[in-house]
């Protein structure tokens, strides 16, 4: 085992990471962690293995962490890759999920600010006996956004 790992931050490559920026601020209550990040140059050649690159973006605070906790990172590439949307079962990282008081609620500030509904949303029964609502989603860029909700709420947050 690695001694002493701890989670850091995800990072989330955008079209555009300004306006996905402002998408999570505007509906997770995320907070912007300065300084902007901007690199280029040999070193960040040599980290991404691409040739005279340029990555812009920010951290972002998690909504439930205090200063210090995990953070989103949204990075934009000066030249992006092309690709089509992310399916939910492609192998690698499929999604982020937020625990929210309503489901329905944040669904609909979630299509406000710019999401869309990618999934119904259910509620199922875990083997334990609680209840979990939730309905994936998919923000400005396609990425995909799961929101749930406990019944009874969870002592720390649960992932399905």
């Amino acid at each position: 085992m690695i001694s002493n790992a701890r989670y850091v931050h995800t990072n989330l490559v955008a079209r555009d990471w300004r306006a996905l920026a402002d998408f999570y601020i505007r509906t997770f209550g995320c907070e912007p962690l300065p300084p902007e990040r901007d690199y280029q140059g040999d070193l960040v050649d040599a980290v991404t293995g691409l040739q005279g690159i340029r990555v812009c973006g920010i951290h972002l605070k998690l909504p439930g962490f205090d200063k210090g906790g995990p953070t989103l990172e949204i990075f934009e590439y000066d030249s992006p890759a092309q690709h089509g949307p992310s399916p939910i079962h492609r192998p690698g990282f499929a999604h982020i999920a937020f625990l929210v008081d309503s489901v329905e609620d944040a669904r609909r500030e979630m299509i406000g600010n710019g999401g869309d509904a990618l999934g119904e949303l259910v509620t199922m029964t875990i083997a334990n006996g609680a209840k979990v609502t939730l309905i994936y989603m998919k923000d400005p860029e396609g990425n995909i956004v799961e929101l749930q909700s406990w019944e009874p709420p969870p002592a720390t947050a649960s992932q399905t």
